[in-house]
């Protein structure tokens, strides 16, 4: 079985992707830690606008030693959006993806492509949305939380850049899948969240 979790930057995808993983005992991979890991190396090497170094620090990238709390940072979250963007990195990363969705038992993923270029085939999609205001106001109180000093407004405005950029790029952009299920967040606690995500996952099982 393999669940594919699409949306936006702070929708709840990620929380979700993990509570399902765990209730079914998957694997779950965040696909947007390895573009958050693809701007990291080129942060890091100072390339960040090169698109040769973004394809090369892809297709040179171990998943096995990926640092999820190190790569949950706002810088690094736009970081990650501009990689995200280049068709070259999206194709280094795309075999990487559907290896990791095609173990024996299923996955759950959760990214920006997955239910439409990823895994088409997926049986269960879901498309997980909130409001801009309640994604930034929830980025904003997780980034704080890590000790990161930022505004509510420094927040809003990145997430609006984020949305524009990963539904306008060329490849592989930000899309609802015509067979996926939309679920609005922005009104939901995270177990109204689940149960509404589980819900939809056993009726495409049954």
């Amino acid at each position: 079985m393999v669940i594919a979790i699409d949306g936006p930057a702070a929708s709840g995808k990620g929380t979700l992707a993990r509570r399902l993983a765990a209730h079914y005992g998957l694997p779950h991979l965040d696909t947007g830690l390895l573009y958050r890991a693809v701007g990291a190396r080129c942060l890091a090497d100072g390339r960040l606008g090169d698109e040769a170094a973004s394809v090369k620090a892809a297709q040179s990238l171990d998943v096995s030693v990926l640092d999820p709390d190190a790569l949950r940072t706002a810088e690094l979250g736009e970081a990650a959006s501009v990689v995200a963007a280049r068709p070259g990195v999206r194709a280094a990363l795309l075999d990487l993806q559907r290896r990791f969705a095609g173990q024996t038992g299923g996955a759950v993923l959760d990214g920006r492509d997955i239910g439409t270029v990823i895994c088409p085939d997926a049986p269960a999609k879901l498309f997980v949305t909130a409001r801009p205001e309640v994604r930034a106001d929830r980025r904003f109180r997780e980034l704080v939380g890590r000790g990161e000093e930022i505004t509510y407004d420094a927040v809003l405005a990145d997430i609006l850049k984020r949305d524009e950029r990963d539904s306008g790029r060329s490849s592989a952009p930000l899309l609802k899948a015509d067979d996926a299920v939309l679920l609005d967040t922005s009104d939901l606690g995270i177990e109204a969240a689940f149960a509404a995500a589980l819900a939809i996952v056993e009726a495409r099982r049954g």
